[in-house]
């Protein structure tokens, strides 16, 4: 597995206002909270949370945060994007505490999604009706994602969340609670074909039909 270690200093400037500073200065206000201990503002510096972002693992991942040169695990839970521009607006990190599950989503990850029975042989299209999913578990059986295999899988068959075979220690929040196993997760379907009508062919000697603007042009 990846480890991404992250650098952060605290933050003692609160309120809109000095997070607008803050992002001119190419910095994004955080906070990490959790494990008991009080929430904490932080800054992590733009430039090193946009390297992090490009790989999936990091969202998925326990991560080492040092705030002022004192270490902890966490986990992202949540970051806020601009709308239109590559800027990370805010973060929050949830510490760890190894002694309790935690709640995260996690990517699915489609295997022989171009050789399966349905695409291969039958011509048919993958559709995806997730792209991850929330699992449960203790920090110690965090898993990087779930493989999802689609080698058998025909057209017109649905792959359904009660199918997923989670590893060890870890459980499908949604079926932990009652949720449906039917849910879709993927499935494949027929490809559709557009066809284009071809003009009709005119006999020899025969003029074409003035459409309804010809016919008023001809009029004036």
């Amino acid at each position: 597995m990846e480890q991404f270690e992250i650098s952060a200093s605290k933050r003692s400037d609160a309120g809109k206002g000095a997070s607008r500073r803050l992002r001119r200065a190419g910095v994004v206000p955080a906070i990490v909270y959790g494990a008991g201990d009080e929430p904490e503002p932080i800054q992590l510096d733009q430039n090193d949370v946009l390297r992090h972002i490009e790989h999936e693992a990091f969202y998925s991942h326990i991560l080492t945060l040092t705030v002022d040169n004192v270490a902890q695990k966490v986990v992202l839970k949540d970051m806020q994007r601009h709308a239109h521009k590559p800027i990370v607006m805010h973060m929050d990190f949830l510490r760890i505490d190894e002694a309790h599950e935690l709640n995260m989503r996690i990517p699915l990850h489609f295997l022989n999604e171009d050789t399966c029975i349905g695409v291969k042989q039958q011509g048919g299209v993958v559709s995806h009706l997730m792209s991850d999913i929330e699992i449960t578990c203790l920090p110690k059986d965090l898993p990087e994602y779930l493989e999802i295999d689609l080698a058998d899988l025909e057209v017109g068959s649905t792959f359904h969340i009660g199918e997923i075979e989670p590893p060890e220690g870890v459980q499908l929040t949604a079926l932990m609670h009652g949720g449906d196993p039917q849910l879709p997760v993927v499935a494949v379907q027929t490809a559709r074909i557009e066809v284009e009508e071809e003009p009709e062919q005119l006999e020899a000697g025969e003029a074409p039909e003035a459409s309804a603007e010809d016919a008023g042009e001809s009029e004036d």
